[in-house]
C-alpha cells in the first residue's frame, strides 16, 4: 500500500510518530520516533489494533473506532486527550488521522500522525493554576487593603476630631510644651491619614477599569492646566510635541504622568528653574517614554529604591510627600506590560524611563 521509500522519508521528522494502518485501524508500519512516543518496538506493534493506546474509558466509548469512521467518512479526524504507551503510562497526545485513498478513490488504509504534549499540557496546567492561585491571593490582598484602611482611618479620624475639640476648650491652660505635643499628634494623624489613602488608592489602581484610546499630547495638556500654580510659582519650562496615542487605562496614565511631572517640579535645584523634557520613541512592541529634568538627582544606591512604596530619600521638612508616588508608577507601567527605570545624577537631574505596550 505505501514503499518503504516514503517511511525513510518520513524518519526525519522528529516530535511526531508516524504510523500507517489499514481499513480497520490495525498497524502496518511506523516511524522510529513513534517506537520513543508509544514505547513499542515495530516488532511488537505490528498486526495490533490502535485500541492498544486508549484507555478503558475511551475504549467503551468507541473513540478508536469512531475515529477510524471519521477519517473514513469525512477524509480526517482529529482528537486531543489522553493516551497509553508501553507499561500504562499516560501522555497527552493530539492525533490526526487521513485516509488513503487507491486510484479508485476507495479508501485502503490511513495515516496517523500523533504528536506528545505531555510537558505542554503539564506547563499550560501550571501556569493556569499559578494563575488561579495568584488571582486569589490579589483579590484576598486587595480586600486586606480595603478593609484595614477603611478600618483604620475611623480611629484617626476619631483621633483627630478629638485633637480639635481638646484644642478648642482647652487652649487657655496650655503651655508651650502642650501645644508642641497637641501639634506633633495632629500632624502624625493627618500622615497616617495620607499613608492610608495612599495604600488604598495603590491597591485600587487597574481594578474596574475599561482600556481606551488615550492622547498623550491632550494627556499632558490638561496636566500643564492642573499644575498651572506649581509650574508658575518654579518657573519651570515643559517640552514635549509628538507624543502617541496609546492604549491603556487613563486615570491610571494620567496618574503617572501627574507623579512623574510632579516630582520633577518638587525635586528642584534651589534657585534653579526646572527645565522637563518629555520624549518617546516605538517599535513594533512598545512606546519607550523618557521624562527627563535637571533636578537634584538621585544617588546611584537608591535607583531601585525610589519605586518602594513609603521609601522617602529625603526628610518631610526638606521635601514634602510621603514616598508613594513613584511605586504607583511601577505598578501603573506593569500593568501596561512595561518597566520603569531611573538614571540620575547628583545635582544634575534624573531620567525616568518607562515602556507602554503597543
Amino acid at each position: 500500500m505505501r514503499s518503504d521509500s516514503l517511511l525513510r522519508m518520513l524518519e526525519v521528522i522528529d516530535d511526531y510518530a508516524i504510523l500507517f494502518l489499514d481499513r480497520h485501524g490495525n498497524i502496518e508500519n511506523w516511524n522510529k520516533e513513534a517506537e520513543k512516543i508509544k514505547g513499542y518496538t515495530a516488532e511488537e506493534i505490528i498486526g495490533h489494533n490502535i485500541s492498544v493506546f486508549y484507555n478503558e474509558e475511551s475504549k467503551r466509548n468507541r473513540l478508536p473506532e469512531l475515529l477510524i469512521e471519521e477519517a473514513k467518512l469525512k477524509g480526517r479526524a482529529q482528537h486531543e486527550g489522553w493516551r497509553i504507551r508501553k507499561g500504562g503510562e499516560l501522555f497527552w497526545g493530539f492525533i490526526t488521522i487521513s485516509a488513503i485513498y487507491d486510484d479508485n478513490h476507495q479508501v485502503v488504509g490511513f495515516s496517523k500522525f500523533v504528536r506528545d504534549l505531555t510537558a505542554k499540557r503539564q506547563l499550560e496546567k501550571t501556569t493556569e493554576e499559578y494563575a488561579r492561585e495568584l488571582e486569589i491571593k490579589n483579590k484576598e490582598l486587595e480586600q486586606f487593603v480595603y478593609i484595614a484602611s477603611h478600618d483604620l482611618q475611623e480611629p484617626l479620624l476619631t483621633v483627630k476630631n478629638f485633637v480639635e475639640l481638646f484644642k478648642d476648650e482647652y487652649q487657655d491652660v496650655f503651655d508651650d510644651n502642650a501645644r508642641l505635643y497637641l501639634q506633633f499628634i495632629d500632624r502624625s494623624t493627618e500622615r497616617m491619614r495620607n499613608l492610608i489613602k495612599g495604600l488604598l488608592d495603590y491597591a485600587r489602581l487597574g481594578g474596574q477599569q475599561a482600556k481606551c484610546l488615550v492622547d498623550c499630547n491632550q494627556l499632558m495638556d490638561s496636566l500643564q492646566n492642573d499644575l498651572f500654580g506649581s509650574i508658575n510659582a518654579t518657573g519651570a519650562e515643559i517640552y514635549y510635541k509628538d507624543l502617541p496615542i496609546v492604549y491603556g487605562f487613563e486615570t491610571a496614565l494620567r496618574q503617572l504622568f501627574q507623579n512623574l511631572l510632579s516630582n520633577s517640579l518638587k525635586f528642584k535645584r534651589p534657585g534653579v528653574a526646572p527645565k522637563i523634557f518629555i520624549s518617546v520613541v516605538g517599535n513594533d512592541n512598545f512606546w519607550h517614554f523618557e521624562f527627563k529634568d535637571n533636578g537634584i538627582g538621585i544617588e546611584e544606591r537608591y535607583k531601585e529604591k525610589v519605586f518602594i512604596m513609603f521609601q522617602r530619600l529625603h526628610s518631610t521638612t526638606d521635601y514634602e510627600g510621603y514616598g508613594i508616588g513613584l511605586s504607583h508608577c511601577k505598578k501603573i507601567v506593569e500593568l501596561h506590560g512595561g518597566t520603569i527605570s531611573v538614571e540620575s545624577i547628583l545635582n544634575e537631574g534624573s531620567t525616568f524611563s518607562f515602556t507602554l505596550k503597543v
